[in-house]
């Protein structure tokens, strides 16, 4: 049997190390950009390198952003009394292509999660805390995915929160427990952020 070359062994395990891509995937995507036209190839390369590179977290918000702060932030037309708050970037991007939304966010970069090692202080919780203090907002919408780890997160939020003068509201239960929001249709995302209730 042939031996594979030194390059496509190694373009093999970096595949294999993406999530969700076992070996037989990482084998099928080193083959295809082995077929790919040089020109293809190479400009996949170059925005991986131009994502690690230029992309950084907002400095206000934590959401992706090639500047200091996102788009989000520094549009004027959004509503700066309501902070939404979610897990990661990609929860932000689902609920931006629900449409119904028009406030700020937050991103949490994660959620508390004791089994993962993940505790609070990993999290930007301190950022958050800081910008409802400052003032202005007037509503904290607690998105954060409706699992255990999420609800758990969105609880402490609302107690480091709680002697804020702020409403706190949690996203409706269109969302089903157990689901996680970037694979929610827009529907569901739509009447969930319209069905939000007190926490």
């Amino acid at each position: 049997m042939a031996e594979l070359t030194k390059s496509v062994v190694t373009l093999i395990d970096r595949f294999a190390q993406l999530p969700g891509i076992g070996r037989k995937s990482a084998e099928r995507l080193t083959y295809h950009v082995l077929r790919m036209h040089r020109s293809e190839a190479l400009a996949l390369a170059d925005a991986i390198r131009a994502v690690k590179e230029n992309v950084r977290y907002c400095r206000k918000c934590y959401n992706l952003a090639e500047d200091e702060e996102c788009e989000i932030c520094r549009d004027p037309q959004r509503n700066p009394e309501l902070l939404c708050v979610v897990e990661q970037p990609r929860d932000l991007i689902a609920l931006e292509q629900a449409g119904v939304y028009r406030g700020l966010y937050h991103v949490l970069l994660g959620r508390i999660a004791p089994l993962d090692g993940v505790g609070p202080e990993q999290l930007t919780l301190d950022a958050l805390a800081a910008r409802v203090r400052q003032g202005g907002i007037k509503e904290v919408i607690l998105a954060t995915n409706p699992t255990v780890e999420g609800d758990g997160t969105a609880l402490h939020i609302a107690n480091m929160l709680g002697d804020l003068p702020v409403r706190i509201t949690r996203l409706a239960r269109g969302i089903t427990p157990g689901s996680v929001i970037e694979f929610a249709n827009k529907e569901i995302l739509s009447d969930a952020i319209r069905g939000r209730q007190e926490f």
